[in-house]
């Protein structure tokens, strides 16, 4: 896989996708860490003369103009990061996007308009993909992918436009693909691995290739509850995807075999209702009332989750404890990541929700080996599926 470093990028326009889907409060960025994330290839190819125009996404607009889902707040935000102003398309490949980066200087950037508000970007449908490639290869003279949280999707502009042009992969995704190699490859043991988030259904194909990797696997948040129903547990009204207990008892039955250790929550918080403010009560796991729901895992089992942790070597993390965004519930959440660090490992947190917690919960994100900028790409990757994204980038 060639990087920006193997590209003579002077004087030329370069297309960089990256990943800028950050959450919105209105038009306050409430999360920039994907924008700064992209700034080491942006600056990169800035200081060799390039005349960067960056595309990226915001939210599921579905391929029509909704103004709530523009990046205009990006702009201005990712001008302010870079010191310097980020001229903005009002549209994504048309006469806007075309002025402005055909009036674009060696060393400036701009970004256009959501790639999203074309039906192109995502259809599943090549030569429509294909016509919103060709549009938007017309706007430069190489391709720089460096947007890991879309690589998995087969877009227009991750999968289609590094084929129209001559193209490399930036520092971000060139960083996450090592890091994730170092993960499926040749791990540190022991390998220890934290699951959590709402499915379980969500997770099936990591848990599946794990087993074959990972030394122990420790589960908690919303899909602990379906394990904890596949060992005959009452979970209450907890979040449970019953359809997937004989899948769930099945992971269990091979990791035994297999000598891969499962950890499940021994204690639980458990609530009245779905509120920062709801009735609180710690229970065991086995013994959640059948009118209760579980958002955290108990000050035990937190307990036990850091014990697991303390002597791996490597550790990767993906999905919080509990609701981390209602304080009353983000205990374990914040005792995991607490863990990670003590340990000493070489810490991999796997974007979405937990990278969020990791910030909102105040952690110093350089205490962890390498905080992924893309949950789902990370986790297909650990499944061992093909992503669109890199194979295009790997095409020479």
């Amino acid at each position: 896989m060639r990087t920006i470093e193997d590209l003579d990028v002077t004087g030329r326009g370069v297309f960089v996708r990256a990943d800028l889907n950050v959450p919105l409060d209105g038009d306050r960025i409430t999360d920039d860490g994907r924008i700064r994330a992209s700034l080491p290839t942006i600056n990169a190819l800035r200081e060799r003369g390039a005349r960067v125009i960056v595309g990226a996404h915001l939210g599921r607009p579905k391929g029509q103009v909704k103004p709530e889902f523009s990046l205009r707040p990006v702009a201005a935000r990712l001008g302010e990061l870079l010191g310097a102003e980020v001229r903005f398309a009002t549209d994504t490949a048309g006469e806007s996007a075309r002025e402005v980066a055909g009036a674009l200087a060696d060393g400036e950037v701009a970004l256009v308009e959501n790639l999203r508000f074309e039906p192109g970007e995502t259809s599943k449908d090549d030569a429509e993909r294909g016509e919103f490639a060709d549009r938007l290869a017309a706007l430069a003279d190489l391709y720089v992918g460096d947007g890991f949280g879309a690589v998995h999707r087969k877009h227009a502009s991750v999968f289609d436009l590094p084929r129209r042009l001559p193209h490399a992969a930036g520092r971000l995704v060139f960083t996450e693909i090592d890091v994730l190699r170092r993960l499926t490859e040749s791990p540190q043991r022991p390998y220890a691995v934290v699951l959590g988030g709402s499915k379980v259904s969500d997770k099936l194909g990591v848990i599946e290739n794990l087993l074959g990797t990972a030394d122990r696997i420790l589960i908690g948040g919303g899909m602990a509850y379906t394990f904890l129903a596949a060992q005959g547990h009452e979970v209450g009204t907890s979040l449970l995807e019953r359809d997937q207990i004989d899948t769930v008892q099945e992971y269990l039955r091979r990791a035994a075999d297999k000598g891969v250790e499962f950890v499940l929550p021994v204690d639980v918080v458990t609530a009245d209702r779905f509120a920062a403010d709801a009735d609180r009560q710690i229970v065991d796991a086995d013994s959640i009332p059948a009118d209760r729901m579980g958002l955290d895992i108990g000050p035990r089992s937190a307990e036990l989750f850091a014990a697991k942790l303390a002597d791996a070597q490597t550790v990767f993390w993906n999905g919080p404890m509990g609701v981390f965004e209602m304080e009353p519930f983000a205990g374990g959440t914040r005792a995991v990541a607490q863990g990670l660090i003590d340990s000493g490992a070489f810490t991999v947190v796997g974007g979405g929700d937990s990278a969020a917690a990791v910030r909102s919960l105040g952690f110093d994100e350089k205490a962890f080996g390498h905080i992924s900028t893309g949950g789902g790409a990370s986790l297909e990757y650990l499944e061992g599926k093909t992503l669109p994204g890199i194979a295009a980038l790997e095409d020479e």
